[in-house]
């Protein structure tokens, strides 16, 4: 039989390699003791933002116009929690204003032609943030909105027309209550 005791020259060599192998385990797996995790925090992965304002959660808001003294169109979804119909109010630059109407614990998609909520002035320039006032019963916030233009093609057909020109208060109106495929679709 062979005798298998390791010599000091190789001890030596296995507790190098050991030691090498730790502080390589330590470089990798230290980055996120050092790093915040991305996945803590929470954050619009869209182009629009996201506010809470009292029982109503927007989603998704953005305004799509040509130009900062030219319309806006307010796009994304405003859902509410509370057992009582809600009127979320959008103040603007220059006076600008639209109401949008959503029924007690549903939603409203400003993203169809029957849901315009229009501003009369956009507020910034398309890639600029407009400052908003979202008002809806005692509860109130201001809120920063990015203006986008119609150079995304998807944004394009959300351009208010220059025939549909607002007036300083308009109004959208209330879509149906979404299915829940469409509810999963929309990330809430």
């Amino acid at each position: 039989m062979r005798n298998t005791a390791m010599n000091p020259v190789q001890r030596g060599k296995l507790a190098i390699a050991a030691a090498a192998i730790g502080v390589g385990l330590l470089s990798v797996t230290g980055c996120g003791f050092v790093n915040a995790q991305q996945t803590t925090h929470q954050y619009s992965a869209s182009d629009g933002i996201k506010a809470d304002l009292g029982q109503l959660q927007l989603r998704n808001m953005l305004i799509v116009a040509s130009g900062e003294k030219e319309s806006g169109r307010v796009i994304g979804a405003v859902f509410n929690q509370s057992n009582s119909d809600a009127t979320l109010t959008i103040s603007g630059a220059d006076g600008a204003q639209t109401e949008v109407p959503v029924k007690a614990k549903s939603e409203t998609y400003l993203n169809e032609e029957s849901d315009s909520a229009v501003l009369s002035t956009a507020g910034a320039a398309p890639g600029g943030l407009a400052k908003v006032t979202v008002r809806s019963g005692s509860d109130s916030a201001q809120i920063n909105i990015p203006v986008v233009n119609g150079t995304l093609p998807e944004y394009q057909k959300y351009l208010p027309s220059s025939s549909a020109t607002p007036s300083p208060s308009g109004s959208a109106t209330p879509s149906t209550t979404a299915t829940s495929t469409e509810s999963a679709a929309a990330g809430h």
